[in-house]
């Protein structure tokens, strides 16, 4: 068992990791789209279009993301890659219920579908789409390497996966700022926003003990992935893992 799947947001819950996920999720849904702009300034929407701008050669028909949580990187592949259809998976029902409030609200339920599934045991066919994408979702699976094989298995080949990730920067003074930031400032908001101090005080401990760069370019190649890259943005506080089935 890797470190990030020992860390988990309730110590001492008898409730296995992927519930306890659920739950956390379930609870903080109605605040936590706020709470992700409103926590890195803005600066995740960038990062979104940055992870998608890997996609926009390959034009996916069918494309699947994975812990689509309120369907926040669904509605923007949808703008700016135009597939056909957009399949959004996560265990959270809390989540995606406010998901498909959004998707019916700008008219996108004949391109978009929101369903419960969950990550390491996916519902679909070999090969069934284009290109895959989970953005800030890898680090809270139960079984990394369990949930990278399947989606390989439901990515055609030549089928692209394009994962983005909070990573932890290396550069003094970003370093030291950056957890300062996430271990005091993040839980504080957290308590006050979302009623919910675990849940951020879940996410600094989940984002260090995740594995990052080079370890997480091997785990994807280990997993049958080609052409495995990492590219970090913003002083290596995020990090875009693309990889070819």
């Amino acid at each position: 068992m890797s470190n990030v799947q020992k860390i988990v947001p309730f110590e001492g819950s008898k409730l296995s990791k992927k519930e306890q996920i659920a739950s956390m999720f379930d609870d903080i849904a109605h605040r936590y789209d706020f709470l992700n702009h409103f926590m890195s300034l803005g600066i995740d929407v960038i990062w979104r279009k940055k992870a998608l701008s890997y996609l926009k050669s390959l034009q996916p028909k069918k494309m699947l993301d994975i812990a689509t949580g309120t369907g926040d990187f669904a509605v923007m592949a949808e703008k700016r890659l135009q597939p056909d259809s957009i399949m959004g998976i996560d265990i959270s029902e809390g989540m995606l219920a406010i998901g498909r409030e959004k998707i019916k609200k700008r008219g996108l339920e004949h391109k978009i579908t929101l369903q419960q599934g969950d990550s390491e045991t996916i519902s679909f066919p070999d090969a069934a789409f284009d290109a895959i994408t989970v953005a800030f979702g890898v680090r809270n699976f139960e079984n990394l390497e369990k949930g990278l094989s399947e989606m390989r298995r439901v990515l055609r080949p030549g089928g692209k996966l394009v994962i983005l990730e909070f990573s932890n920067p290396t550069v003094f003074p970003i370093k030291q700022l950056y957890n300062s930031y996430f271990r005091y400032i993040v839980p504080l908001f957290g308590k006050w926003i979302a009623k919910s101090q675990a849940a951020y005080s879940y996410l600094p401990e989940s984002v260090k003990a995740f594995p990052q760069g080079e370890a997480m370019r091997t785990i994807l190649t280990n997993t049958g992935f080609q052409a495995v890259t990492c590219k970090t943005l913003t002083f290596g506080i995020c990090s875009i893992y693309c990889a070819t089935r």
